[in-house]
C-alpha cells in the first residue's frame, strides 16, 4: 500500500488537500510528515478565551518540532482554527464522536488549561505520557497537575489573587504548559475569500476616502454587563469626530448589539454600519478594514490583537493585567480600588465604566490618529 496513513496531512476519509490541490500521491510526497509528537489541546470557555490561547501554538512547535496538534474546542470557536496551519486537526466537544476519539488515541503530551469540572473530565480520560494543566479526580474535583496550574487555579478561586497579579493570561498559560514564553502573537488567518469579502466592503463603501478608520466594537458579553462602555458615553465620542471629514466611523457587534448600533446609526448617518448578523469569520473580515479599535475586554479585543491592530481597551470589571498588550494594546481603566471584581451587576454609582469620560478615551483616539 502506497498510502501513508500516519502522515500529518491525511484526513482519513478523504483525500488530503495536496492531492486535491495536484494530484499529489504518497509516493516520493514533498509534504509528508510523520509527526515527532502527538499532542492534544482540550480548552473551551469564551471563544475569546480560546482564541487568545491559540498563542501558545508558535512555542509548542519550537520546542516540538514536527508535532501534529489537535484542538478540542466547542462548536461555536471551531471557525476560530479555520486557515491555521498550526493546528492539524479541531474536534467539537458537544459531539459524541470527539470523546470516542480522545478515548480511543494515545498523544504523547496533554494539554487542558482551565479548570472546568466538564473538560476536565475529559482531560482525565485521555491516555497521555505528559498532562499539563487541569484534570478531574476520581470525586470529579479539579486538580492541577503542577504549581504553575495550582497559582491559576488559586487565581480563580480567590479575588484578592486575582487582583495581585501583573502578569499577562498568555505568560501564565505558557508556564502552565511548560512552554518558553517569547509574545508570540495570537493566531488568526484570514482566507484569499476572506480578504476579498473585506475589499469588497471597503470598496462598496468608498472607504479609501478616509485616512483612518476607527472601529466602534460596542458590545461585551451577556456575561459581564459591566464590561460594556455605556450608550451615552459612545454618542458623545461620535458626535466628538461629527465634523471630521477624514476619519471614518464603522459600528461592530453581534445579534445582542442590534439595536444599541442600529440606535447610533439612526442619530449618527455618518457612521458606518457593518452589520451585527455576520459569520464569526465575516466579523474578522471586516474588523480587519479599521486601522484602530476601540472596544471592551472581550472577542473583539483578541480579534484586534491577533490583526495587528492599534487598540484601545476599556477596563473595568475584569484584569487589564492579564491582557498582553503586544505593544499596540492601549489601556483605558479609571482609578477605583474595587477594579478586577469579576462582578456582572454594581451598586457603585456611578461605576468604573461610568468613569471612563468620552473626552479622555477621544484624546487617547486623536492621539493614534495622528500616527
Amino acid at each position: 500500500m502506497i498510502l501513508k496513513t500516519d502522515c500529518i496531512h491525511f484526513p482519513g476519509d478523504r483525500p488530503c488537500r495536496f492531492n486535491k490541490e495536484t494530484g499529489q500521491v504518497c509516493t516520493d510526497c514533498p509534504y509528508y510528515i510523520s509527526p515527532s509528537k502527538r499532542i492534544l489541546i482540550i480548552k473551551l470557555d469564551a471563544v475569546g478565551d480560546v482564541l487568545r490561547s491559540t498563542s501558545i501554538l508558535p512555542a509548542l512547535h519550537r520546542k516540538y518540532p514536527g508535532s501534529e496538534i489537535t484542538w478540542v474546542t466547542r462548536q461555536n470557536a471551531v471557525d476560530l482554527f479555520r486557515n491555521n496551519p498550526l493546528v492539524h486537526h479541531v474536534a467539537a466537544f458537544e459531539k459524541p464522536e470527539t470523546l470516542l476519539k480522545v478515548m480511543n488515541e494515545e498523544y504523547d503530551i496533554l494539554i487542558h488549561p482551565d479548570s472546568n469540572p466538564s473538560s476536565g473530565s475529559m482531560a482525565s480520560l485521555v491516555s497521555a505520557k505528559k498532562k499539563f494543566g487541569f484534570i478531574t479526580d476520581s470525586q470529579g474535583n479539579v486538580s492541577p497537575m503542577d504549581e504553575a496550574a495550582s497559582g491559576w487555579l488559586e487565581m480563580g478561586a480567590f479575588d484578592h489573587r486575582k487582583k495581585a497579579n501583573r502578569r499577562s493570561y498568555q505568560e501564565i498559560l505558557h508556564d502552565i504548559c511548560g512552554l518558553e514564553y517569547q509574545r508570540d502573537e495570537i493566531q488568526l488567518f484570514l482566507s484569499t475569500e476572506e480578504k476579498e469579502f473585506r475589499n469588497s466592503y471597503i470598496q462598496q463603501h468608498n472607504l479609501n476616502r478616509f485616512k483612518k478608520i476607527i472601529g466602534l466594537n460596542t458590545g461585551a458579553s451577556p456575561r459581564w454587563k459591566l464590561k460594556q462602555w455605556h450608550q451615552h458615553h459612545l454618542e458623545a465620542l461620535i458626535s466628538s469626530f461629527s465634523s471630521d471629514s477624514e476619519t471614518g466611523i464603522l459600528l461592530y457587534g453581534g445579534p445582542d448589539e442590534k439595536e444599541r448600533n442600529k440606535s447610533l446609526r439612526e442619530k449618527f448617518p455618518f457612521v458606518i454600519d457593518t452589520g451585527t448578523e455576520n459569520t464569526l469569520r465575516q466579523f474578522f473580515a471586516l474588523l480587519d478594514i479599521s486601522d484602530i479599535i476601540l472596544t471592551g475586554d472581550t472577542l473583539g479585543l483578541h480579534t484586534a490583537a491577533a490583526l495587528k491592530k492599534q487598540v484601545i481597551c476599556l477596563f473595568g470589571p475584569t484584569s487589564s493585567a492579564e491582557i498582553e498588550d503586544y505593544g499596540r494594546i492601549t489601556k483605558v481603566f479609571p482609578e477605583m480600588e474595587c477594579l478586577v471584581c469579576y462582578k456582572p451587576e454594581c451598586d457603585f454609582k456611578p461605576n468604573c465604566m461610568d468613569l471612563i469620560s468620552p473626552a479622555h478615551v477621544e484624546s487617547v483616539l486623536r492621539v493614534l490618529i495622528s500616527k
